[in-house]
């Protein structure tokens, strides 16, 4: 009982976390949606926003907290894959690396083991949607449907709700941030690894662009990206950087 108890209390601290840090973005503490560009966002509650997924921008600032350790947070869409997914896994496990994965309810459902296998291993599960598809193009019902229905299979799978989520191509409605309860979580650098099978290709598109406390999205849906997440592992590695989730980032 004692055990259950205290996963209960962790469980509400999470929750509480993810609420006060929407509640600073509204109050001007932590931006949650910053402003790049052309793109149109509000942070007003209520206030419908658009955002595409090449404009690099992300919703959550990995730019919260200076250390002396440089940090970087690696993210995983579009999974899980059962090609790709557990080749990824154990080459996170053998660098001592966390990662953050933003899976498809569909995906979810066909490969349960992986998922499990993700929590098991300890990588932060993120919701990206049931099915992949623009959440702004839908009603706010069949968008909070595509989010609550990936949660629940996450959380019948792991035990864990999912506080923070990725919608496909970066397009979000702002007026849904209270509804999931869940926290935006963009991008600091796409490689656009999914656009060719060069895994030196890709690597090279992150290495010459990374700083930082960056969040880097790419994909476990394809040997050349897992190859490529390797590399840029060992890389920064190399040059003194730790890999973290995306909690870790923004919460530490």
């Amino acid at each position: 009982m004692r055990q259950k108890s205290n996963e209960k209390q962790q469980f509400i601290i999470k929750r509480a976390a993810g609420f006060l840090l929407l509640i600073f973005a509204f109050t001007g503490i932590i931006g949650i949606c910053v402003e790049k560009k052309d793109n149109k966002i509000r942070t007003d509650s209520g206030m419908e926003t658009e955002r595409m997924a090449e404009e690099n921008t992300k919703a959550v600032s990995g730019k919260i907290k200076e250390e002396e350790v440089k940090k970087v947070a690696l993210t995983f869409d579009d999974g899980p894959n059962p090609d790709h997914t557990e080749t990824l896994l154990e080459g996170l496990k053998e660098r001592n690396v966390k990662a953050t994965f933003f899976l498809l309810g569909a995906e979810c459902e066909k490969y349960p083991e992986i998922v499990k296998k993700i929590h098991a291993d300890g990588h932060l599960i993120g919701v990206h949607s049931y099915e992949h598809v623009n959440l702004s193009n839908l009603t706010d019902q069949a968008a909070m449907e595509q989010v609550d229905k990936t949660d629940q299979i996450i959380f019948g799978l792991t035990g864990e709700h999912a506080q923070y989520i990725r919608p496909p191509y970066g397009c979000w409605k702002c007026n849904l941030d209270y509804e999931t309860k869940m926290i935006e979580v963009l991008w600091d650098i796409d490689p656009l690894d999914w656009k060719t099978d060069n895994s030196n290709v890709i690597a090279k598109r992150v290495m010459d662009k990374v700083q930082e406390n960056d969040i880097i999205l790419l994909h476990d849906a394809s040997k050349s990206s897992v190859n490529a997440a390797l590399l840029i592992i060992d890389e920064l590695q190399g040059e003194g950087y730790s890999f973290v989730t995306v909690e870790e980032l923004i919460l530490e």
